[in-house]
Order: C-alpha cells, then structure tokens, then sequence
C-alpha cells in the first residue's frame, strides 16, 4: 500500500504544479515513514552543551560590524495564520502596537537598521499562499524597502496530508485545501532553491541570512552575530536563550556523543517514558530562539551535493484533516523544524542571547503583554521596556480571551498599565475599564455565568 500510496502523493504534487526538488524531499520523508521512524532522540544518545559564547561578550569593531552586515539578507517566517486566535488573514498584519501591524514593524526595523549602517540589507519573506498577497501589499507601502533583482517574498512549499490508516492522500470535499499542509519550517531550505531566492540572494553578494518567525518583534538583524558568523566562518549559528519553568516544553540544543554535533531536541521527538529528562531545565539549560544565522555558500553546497535533501530529522505530527473537526479522518503531516539543520552543518555553533531577542506572539495572553505599557516602540521599531525583571506573566481565561474578537471586546479603552505586574491571570468573563492598572502577583475573577467589568481608573494590587 505505501508505494500506492506515494505514487499518488507525488501525482497530486505534480498536478498542483510543485517543484521537483520539493516532491524528491517529500519522498525522501514518506519513505522513512513508512520504514517506521518517528524521528525519536533518545536520552542516552545525547549530553547537555556546555560553554556557549554569550552576544554580550562578541566583536564590536565598528567596521566589522558593518562589513558583516552589508553581506546579510533578512529572512522572515510569515506562513502562519492566526487561526489559533481566531484570525482568518496573516498573523503578520495584525496589529500590535501602537496601530501597527507585525509587518509595519519589521519593515521599519530593516529601514532604520539600513540607515544607521549605511548598508542593503534585505528583507525577504517565506509566505504561504494564503499569505503572500496581503503580507506583500502591506511591505509594499514602504518606498525604498524592495531591492532591485531581489523578491520580497517567496512561496513555501505544500505536500498532501496522509491518511493515517494506509498513507493515502487525504482528501476532504468540505474544504479541499484542508487536504493540504506546509512541510514545517524546515521546509525554507527547500523553498529558498526551488523560488530560485537562494541563487538570486548569492549573486547580488550575500553570504549570510538572518532567518527568525515574523510574529518575534526582538529578533533583528544583530550586526554582532553577523560579525561573528564571517569571523569564525560559522556555517549555521543558532541564538540560544536560558531555559525557565515555562519553556520546558520548549525545543532544546545538547550535543550528540556519536559525533560531538550540536543538535536540536524537540517535544515531537521525545520519548514518552523520558519526558522528565526533556524537561528538566537544570539539565538541558538553553532553549532554541528559531533565530537562525546561515552562511548561504554553505548551504547551496549541502543542497546541491544532496540532491536538494538535506536530511533532517522528521517529525510525524498527527491530526484530524480538519483541525477543527475532531471526527474528521486522521491524518499524519510529515514534518521537519529549521532548527535540526544545526545537526547537518558541519561546525554549527550556537551563541547565548537574552530574553530580549525572544518575544514571539502566539496567543492573546502574549499579544496582551506587547499591547501594553511594558514595551515602547521608538522610531527605529526597537522595542524597549521600564519593567524590571522578567515581563510580566499573563493567564487569560481562554473560553473568553483565546480568539481575538472576543479579547478585544474585554478591553475596549485598551490593554490595562502591566508596567508594575509580576503576574495577571483572569478567570471567567471580565471585562476592564479604561486606565486600569495592575501592580504585583492579581488574580480577577468573574461569578460563574456573570460578567465583571473593572470600573475605569481602578488599580488592582
């Protein structure tokens, strides 16, 4: 049944007008599938990294800043939707801050970045098709932004969902492009070569990519890093960050003792009776950002001596066809995360970043957080913040809070001051006034079928 199943896999891709080289890795997944990996990194196989350098302590040599950076192309993850709080466009046109969207930002950042280095530095996003055209209407508002003989975007690749019964393409007549699923991020590498953007980025002189998720507003193009991949002649650098109590479900780096490789462990790829060790923070300490840095040589070369494969660990996520609709047909998606590809450069490094770097937004609970008085924006995009300590942490009650419409129906003067917060977790239906204040470790509560408005002005401690 598998090779049945694979022929007409690849007949579908064909027919739906994909690229060579994305059908040959699709194959290439569908075959260790049905061999029987899961893609599994047992415990005994790896050890905690050890010393990593830390950013703080990198080059700062003006002119190997620049000369890094002058050779540095931009890469933003901007396939997502935000589906999971109830957005039907791009999670990247929503707006978070002060009125402007994800993708507002970011090209503000590149621009700025541009002026104060007097260099490119290009900006190029991984879309979707359900992306593409109004993440680059937005972008195309910006004069200047798009360079000459350089896209602004190109097309994540597709393959089909599996029946998980007989590995059969899954077809779903309700809605036909549930049949479909991105091969996970760690199709960029495929992408890059199939949309031809590697060999356009290589020619007009780049040599290296700053790639990062596009709802991440910490995660620019640091002219250090840049300096210290040319330096040391770094292939692949990943950004690290420390480990706390909420990230331990978090992907994490250790070293392989087969190889001494660096290699990236996700939750996917754990065993269920060694999910203690996964988690245990004291142990695997650093946690991957998804903030890539890669030497583009490097990577035409892997590509091109692997026939476009270059072997990453894969990830078999299982699903209902319709994500929505739990009767739905099971299903399996075959995919890999660009974060394993640090096991395939020979010489990949990681280096330690602070939390700064690392402000992804994947549900209200963070959106709350960047809509607040915690972070400023300033003219250059940057986001800055007078808190103290870690931001604060935020619980919303999700049966009321989780999709947008309803978030922003509970705070209609706008988000309450978080600035003097630890902690804010709501429970029930509450809404909140205008000029709220939260200060310290406050839980707020709603009477069971009643909704609770926090009066304009008050101050909950």
């Amino acid at each position: 049944m598998g090779e049945v199943g694979l022929r007409q896999a690849q007949e579908k891709m064909r027919a739906a007008g994909a690229a060579d080289v994305a059908i040959r890795v699709f194959t290439h997944y569908y075959r260790l599938l049905e061999s029987g990996q899961q893609g599994k990194i047992p415990e005994d196989d790896i050890e905690p990294v050890g010393d990593l350098p830390h950013l703080d302590h990198l080059d700062t040599d003006p002119d190997a800043l620049r000369a890094a950076l002058a050779e540095t192309a931009v890469i933003k993850l901007n396939g997502g939707l935000g589906t999971s709080m109830g957005v039907t466009g791009p999670k990247s046109a929503l707006p978070v801050k002060d009125g402007l969207s994800f993708l507002d930002i970011i090209a503000r950042q590149i621009l700025a970045t541009r002026r104060k280095y007097d260099v490119r530095l290009p900006l190029v996003l991984m879309n979707s098709f359900r992306t593409k055209d109004e993440s680059l209407r937005i972008l195309g508002e910006y004069d200047g932004l798009a360079i000459d003989g350089l896209p602004l975007g190109f097309q994540q690749n597709m393959e089909p969902k599996l029946l998980a019964d007989d590995l059969t393409p899954a077809e779903w007549e309700p809605d036909p492009e549930l049949a479909w699923c991105p091969p996970g991020h760690g199709d960029l590498f495929t992408a890059l070569v199939a949309s031809g953007t590697l060999e356009a980025l290589r020619e007009h002189g780049f040599r290296h990519a700053f790639i990062s998720n596009a709802d991440n507003l910490g995660a620019t193009a640091d002219p250090r890093i840049a300096a210290w991949m040319a330096e040391h002649d770094v292939p692949f650098g990943m950004e690290v960050c420390r480990r706390t109590r909420s990230d331990r479900k978090g992907g994490h780096v250790a070293v392989r003792k087969s190889d001494g490789r660096l290699i990236l462990r996700d939750s996917a790829q754990v065993a269920d009776d060694e999910t203690q060790y996964f988690q245990d923070i004291s142990r695997h300490k650093m946690f991957n950002t998804n903030n890539l840095w890669i030497d583009l040589d490097r990577l035409a070369e892997l590509m091109a001596g692997h026939d476009g494969i270059l072997g990453l660990p894969i990830m078999v996520n299982r699903k209902t066809v319709d994500p929505a609709d739990p009767a739905s047909p099971k299903v399996i998606q075959l995919e890999t995360g660009m974060g394993t590809a640090i096991e395939t450069f020979e010489g990949s490094q990681a280096v330690i970043v602070d939390r700064s770097r690392f402000k992804p937004v994947k549900t209200t609970n963070d959106l709350l957080v960047l809509r607040s008085d915690v972070y400023e924006l300033d003219e250059a995009g940057e986001l800055t913040t007078k808190h103290e300590g870690d931001e604060p942490y935020v619980d919303l009650d999700p049966d009321y809070f989780k999709i947008l419409a309803d978030f922003e129906a509970r705070f209609p003067a706008g988000p309450p001051s978080l600035v003097a917060a630890d902690r804010l977790a709501v429970r029930g239906d509450v809404a909140f006034g205008k000029d709220v204040s939260v200060v310290g470790d406050v839980e707020v509560t709603a009477p069971a079928g009643e909704r609770r408005v926090i009066p304009d002005g008050t101050e909950l401690r």
